[in-house]
């Protein structure tokens, strides 16, 4: 969002998780949080844990809040998800990441694992019930909606994954999807390639399943969280190696449909835009030959004809403006004042265990080669996200998305977080054992705090 100055603001929140039996007998860090009065931030110190050193790390001033053990998924909803609400129904986009170690609690946040108890919703889950509740008061246009109305609102909701640099569309059964940057310097991602009649070729998007009830949408997303990719790792037996990625998203069906409309424009387009060139490239052919000395020169016996390449191109043009006026179909849907908050996003990013190199005299903890290949590529994301979150905050003229998949993805959420909201909750375990882990997450932490500053 922006403050006073015009910059764009990320908050940093702390949470820590409960210990569990066993971490509780191996004792606990000690640690305080406290708050710097000019800031209204808080500063975290925790303890050392090497032998002979005493004195203990602490944070500058870089957390919006400090949660404890106690406090439960209703808690950190009210704390972090609950002041963006509005914005959505203003049709602005907010983020949310959830920043951690493996085993520190990022998925029960973002997600939750008592799907049927409110206290116990994940985020985005609980962000989805208030979505819907404020929704169902909508009025489009002063009129009242009904369930086939093509004006009622819904919330459309995309899943994917990102491992390895590839995407895969969870709503699709984890259907690779290409990530491509277009010529609009905007990010696309790309699913399945359909070849149609007529030489047609439809690129399906990022798959949307458009949801009408809280209900229906608990249920669809619960069932196609099952396919993202876990894997053992040392440090959590259920350890997520994938960023997930959920996207949700106030619509209506005239929306959906003129959405559909732009992809339906654009496989027309490919046959016609084919023969353009092709008849290009063989008028151009036929107009040159080799001489003797073998060098490329006009050819006498042939006149290229223009003729039939300006109409190849004026029916190329044609196509492009059929593609151009469904994308302002979807522009001034989403920008007419009878929309509302048609088109407001909510972006919950569950990212990757952060890995660690363990710091001298503290635990060591020993990794496979696949595990340490991974933990390479999500450090290369995580540190792509907080560089890109540095110049985000500071205004810079160029901010680097295209450091890593994971960033690119996000551009167009970080460029409509403007007037939004953006958050980041690294959550963290107390039990001594995750000292060197938990210090790493909370330096992130600070450093990105820092850098919204």
């Amino acid at each position: 969002m922006s403050n006073e100055t015009g910059r764009n603001k990320l908050s940093v929140h702390v949470r820590w998780r409960p210990l569990n039996e066993l971490e509780a007998i191996c004792g606990q860090i000690k640690q305080q949080g406290t708050t710097v009065n000019t800031s209204s931030l808080f500063s975290i110190s925790v303890d050392s844990q090497s032998p002979g050193n005493g004195r203990p790390w602490t944070s500058p001033p870089a957390f919006k809040a400090v949660l404890g053990p106690q406090d439960g998924n209703a808690e950190v909803y009210e704390s972090v998800v609950a002041p963006a609400i509005p914005k959505i129904l203003e049709g602005h986009s907010c983020n949310f990441f959830a920043y951690g170690h493996s085993g520190s609690g990022k998925t029960h946040t973002i997600v939750g694992y008592d799907y049927e108890k409110g206290r116990e919703l994940g985020l985005c889950l609980a962000a989805s019930r208030k979505l819907f509740e404020a929704l169902d008061s909508q009025r489009v246009g002063g009129r009242r909606t009904d369930d086939e109305d093509e004006y009622k609102l819904g919330v459309g909701f995309s899943l994917f994954e990102l491992r390895k640099n590839i995407a895969f569309d969870l709503l699709n059964g984890q259907k690779e999807c290409h990530i491509r940057q277009g010529a609009d310097g905007k990010t696309h991602i790309r699913g399945e390639t359909e070849l149609l009649d007529g030489g047609r070729v439809r690129v399906q998007p990022l798959t949307q399943r458009a949801c009408w009830t809280f209900d229906s949408l608990r249920e669809e997303l619960v069932q196609n969280l099952g396919r993202r990719a876990v894997g053992s790792s040392t440090v959590h037996d259920q350890s997520s190696r994938t960023h997930a990625v959920l996207r949700l998203e106030v619509i209506n069906r005239r929306l959906i449909e003129a959405r559909m409309a732009v992809v339906e424009r654009e496989s027309e387009l490919v046959p016609v835009g084919k023969r353009a060139t092709d008849i290009a490239i063989e008028e151009q052919m036929k107009g040159i030959m080799k001489n003797a000395e073998g060098a490329w020169v006009a050819n006498p016996d042939y006149q290229v004809n223009q003729r039939r390449i300006d109409e190849a191109e004026a029916e190329r043009s044609s196509y492009e403006a059929h593609v151009a006026a469904a994308e302002e179909r979807v522009k001034a849907l989403l920008s007419s004042e009878e929309a509302g908050c048609l088109g407001g996003k909510m972006v919950f990013v569950d990212l990757a265990g952060a890995e660690y190199q363990t710091e001298k005299g503290t635990q060591s903890i020993k990794q496979t080669p696949q595990e340490r290949q991974e933990g390479r590529q999500i450090n290369t994301d995580l540190l792509a996200l907080k560089e890109v979150i540095r110049a985000w905050s500071a205004d810079d003229p160029r901010i680097p998305f295209r450091l890593s998949p994971l960033t690119m993805v996000l551009r167009e959420h970080f460029v409509g977080a403007v007037r939004g909201t953006s958050a980041m909750i690294v959550t963290v375990s107390p039990a001594k054992s995750q000292y060197a882990a938990t210090l790493n997450s909370l330096k992130y932490g600070s450093l990105v705090g820092t850098a919204s500053l």
